[in-house]
């Protein structure tokens, strides 16, 4: 077999079933799939595998929302250092917020999607959605889309700008530039929220979904309008808006990483930030003490999501993945990217997992290969 379709990369003993079952995947995948899968547990890298033409453990892609775990890490280490608090009014830290009926918005309800602030109404350009902090100006005046506190929706696009807003009140610094220097950087991850220039020629673009007439039928006809909830949360209300899977492709998203949707990584990158987050590495104690872990992973909003039309369970600016992956233990989090990337962490058997890849899956969000390789993996830490 080609090495281009053959899982390169090495698995610590008793993980070759995940090798396996990684192979497997990349055979249904077809000859272009690219893709990474890592893997560690209690802190130590047990699966550091990669697959496919012109992509390598190095490989760098946007991973659009697997992002809002990074922005997240940032918030949720600084409620732990007391310098946010979970139940204080946005506006107390960013006056300009508290308008149009989000007074009263906590930080709380903000970070679990409930605060019905979603978008714009005439939308944003690409260079808009790029800079979080027009993002948030434009917001601080948007009335919500739903009274706040009353339903919940996925704010896909501007969860980020508006964490981010608060955390620069309260700091003085981006999110962006506290993640680099508490997270990315004594790490050395591959994980970048903002991409230097010197790192471009590692870069590889995100590929356009492929779907077959049946999926693509499928899409059709749960597609929604350019005014609808759904349509606002994912910018199809702006007239030049341009198409999801394209985002990470233009430099000024990569340059900027907005906390949403504009990280660049590789699986080596996210899934070392969440061992970070709950496992010593390197002689380093974990990020987030355990209650802070808790508290960040209890599910905060679960049942219909009334931008995403469907089940979902959100903890506080990360996934309730344990609601999608039944075989994780309860307290598990951490957050999917539109193109097919997860990444998580599960305090309970100490597994962080990070996959990446290249081309958008179908039907957007976690790839649904996630299931099968999550249950590998799993096996293989439990065993």
């Amino acid at each position: 077999m080609s090495t281009e379709t053959t899982p390169q990369g090495t698995v610590a003993e008793g993980f070759e079933s995940v090798r396996e079952e990684f192979a497997a995947v990349a055979a249904a995948g077809g000859a272009d799939y690219a893709a990474q899968l890592v893997a560690h547990v209690d802190g130590q890298r047990v699966v550091d595998l990669w697959v496919g033409p012109d992509f390598t453990s190095s490989s760098l892609t946007g991973v659009f929302s697997s992002t809002k775990g990074a922005a997240h890490l940032v918030v949720a280490l600084l409620v732990q250092d007391g310098v946010l608090e979970l139940d204080q009014k946005v506006s107390h830290y960013w006056p300009e917020f508290g308008v149009a009926g989000k007074q009263d918005i906590t930080l709380r309800e903000l970070l679990a999607h409930r605060s019905g602030v979603i978008g714009a109404d005439t939308g944003f350009s690409l260079d808009e959605l790029a800079d979080d902090r027009v993002i948030a100006a434009r917001l601080a005046a948007q009335r919500p889309y739903w009274r706040p506190g009353t339903a919940f929706g996925y704010q896909a696009l501007v969860i980020g700008a508006l964490t981010g807003e608060v955390v620069r009140r309260a700091t003085g610094r981006t999110l962006q530039e506290i993640f680099e220097a508490r997270v990315r950087a004594p790490y050395d991850l591959d994980f970048y929220l903002g991409l230097p220039e010197e790192q471009e020629d590692r870069f590889r673009t995100t590929l356009p979904m492929l779907p077959t007439p049946e999926q693509q039928a499928q899409l059709e006809a749960g597609a929604s309008g350019p005014d609808s909830l759904t349509g606002v949360a994912y910018n199809q209300n702006h007239p030049e808006a341009v198409e999801l899977w394209e985002l990470p492709n233009n430099r000024v998203v990569r340059a900027k990483g907005p906390a949403s949707v504009g990280g660049v990584a590789s699986a080596r990158g996210l899934a070392g930030m969440y061992a970070a987050a709950i496992s010593e590495v390197d002689g380093r104690a974990p990020l987030l003490k355990p209650d802070t872990a808790a508290e960040f992973a209890q599910v905060h909003s679960i049942g219909y999501d009334v931008v995403a039309r469907a089940h979902k369970a959100f903890g506080l600016g990360f996934v309730a993945l344990g609601d999608t992956y039944p075989v994780l233990g309860q307290g598990a989090f951490g957050h999917s990217g539109a193109a097919g990337s997860q990444a998580f962490a599960d305090p309970r058997s100490g597994l962080a997992y990070g996959y990446n890849r290249r081309r958008f899956a179908f039907p957007g969000g976690a790839a649904p290969e996630n299931a099968r390789l999550i249950r590998a993996v799993h096996a293989a830490a439990v065993a």
